[in-house]
């Protein structure tokens, strides 16, 4: 049987596919714009028909039908391993379960849970029986080896990623096949920088050398930096990133990036998952200067400290005086995920050479108008430790860059409130006082 026969024997509509999944079931959407939307549109009209059905997937693009067609989660019970500003809209209602884990532990942990039906998004098959999973290849590969049925959704719109090995399924590892409506793919509103996030920007760019392996996170500070080194005249810098942003688009297209010195993947930009404009979708299609691999190799801290000179920046919402760092919920409020903010702070120390950076303004208003600081004696209330103090490096607001490595908690105490707002210190220093985590030889 030749490849297209075996496709066509396959092929079904979504409305027939859907009858794999049962009562009880574990269901794993892909992520990102791997989401199939005509499977979850056909799944969500099986509604009553269906009881117990736990659905898991993360940072979804747009809010889930299946589970927006059920809120009260009598049917579908939502697992999901990190939120998306339509996912944390869910929580309220009391259908939204978050799955804490670091992100390169995936693999591990979906071998040990197997899944009833997997179902993704993916490009159209080649003539050798490949079907591309675009730019959302992350953990897409790990779903289809944890699936008993694996079903995919075709969209010719997908664009062609290269990469190392985990980049698409073959049509003899799927059960079935159904073609959607090609919807293009979904894209990231551009985050304009405030001063605030070009003056975090102007910090980093000094600790930048030539021959760094950059990682960026996701949001206007991260890109800000992007744009920066654009403009620089850093030469033969690297890319071994979890997210392929715009960023690091501007950063190729500006000579900036060779990879020549990077120890693992050279003159490659690797990256688990690309989430951008329709002009990153552009740039990685059959690009052969990207490749994407699963999140087992993109994440794991030994193969990121593979590449010397790693600089993992990322973002964060509070910081307390022990450098315990919060970047996925505001009090009891669940925001985003541990994602792999730690599996990153890990391999950028063990890289030679190599920093972490956590960044965030020093103070946010509330809904009142209430100024308040985001370094503070202890983290609010329900808030979650993502970073802990022994993994925490280098915590940078706009007033400097704290390096907490190694210090004693009176040290991190005192680096930590030389970087707070003028207005807080004060107070923060009673409170360490409080504490007993400062001492009068203490210097601001």
């Amino acid at each position: 049987m030749s490849f297209q026969q075996e496709y066509r024997q396959k092929l079904v509509s979504p409305r027939e596919a859907v009858k794999l999944v049962k009562s009880g079931d574990r269901i794993q959407f892909n992520s990102y714009n791997g989401v199939p939307p005509a499977l979850d549109r056909a799944l969500a009209a099986r509604r009553d028909e269906l009881e117990g059905v736990i659905v898991s997937s993360s940072v979804t693009m747009y809010p889930l039908y299946t589970i927006s067609s059920d809120p009260e989660g009598k049917h579908f019970i939502y697992n999901n391993w990190h939120a998306s500003g339509y996912d944390r809209k869910l929580a309220p209602q009391g259908n939204y379960y978050y799955v804490p884990a670091l992100y390169y532990e995936f693999p591990r942990i979906l071998a040990r849970n197997s899944l009833d039906v997997v179902m993704l998004q993916v490009g159209e098959m080649d003539d050798k029986g490949n079907m591309n999973f675009g730019p959302s290849a992350a953990h897409a590969r790990i779903l289809v080896e944890a699936g008993r049925k694996v079903i995919v959704e075709v969209n010719r719109n997908m664009p062609v990623a290269y990469g190392g090995s985990d980049e698409s399924v073959h049509i003899s590892e799927i059960d079935l096949v159904v073609e959607g409506d090609h919807d293009p793919l979904f894209t990231l509103p551009v985050l304009k920088a405030n001063k605030i996030d070009r003056k975090i920007a102007d910090l980093l760019m000094n600790e930048i050398e030539d021959g760094a392996c950059i990682q960026l996170g996701i949001g206007a500070m991260p890109n800000t930096v992007g744009e920066l080194i654009a403009d620089s005249d850093l030469q033969d810098l690297g890319v071994h990133t979890e997210m392929l942003a715009d960023a690091h688009v501007k950063m190729y297209q500006s000579g900036r990036i060779s990879g020549k010195n990077k120890g693992r993947d050279k003159g490659k930009m690797v990256y688990g998952f690309a989430m951008g404009s329709q002009e990153l979708y552009r740039f990685i299609h059959r690009n052969p200067a990207c490749a994407t691999y699963s999140i087992k190799h993109i994440n794991t801290p030994h193969i990121i400290a593979m590449n010397p000179k790693v600089i993992a920046i990322n973002s964060a919402i509070e910081v307390d005086l022990y450098s315990q760092i919060n970047s996925e919920s505001s009090g009891f409020r669940h925001i985003s995920g541990t994602g792999g903010q730690v599996d990153f702070m890990l391999g950028s120390y063990m890289s030679e050479g190599g920093k972490g950076f956590i960044c965030m303004s020093s103070t946010f208003t509330d809904k009142e108008g209430k100024l308040s600081s985001r370094i503070l004696p202890t983290l609010s209330p329900g808030s979650i430790v993502t970073v802990p103090r022994t993994i925490a490096q280098y915590i940078v607001t706009e007033y400097g860059i704290a390096n907490v490595k190694g210090k004693s908690t009176w040290e991190r105490a005192e680096e930590l409130i030389k970087i707070a707002h003028p207005r807080f210190q004060d107070e923060l220093v009673k409170s360490a006082a409080e504490m007993n985590i400062w001492r009068r030889s203490n210097k601001l």
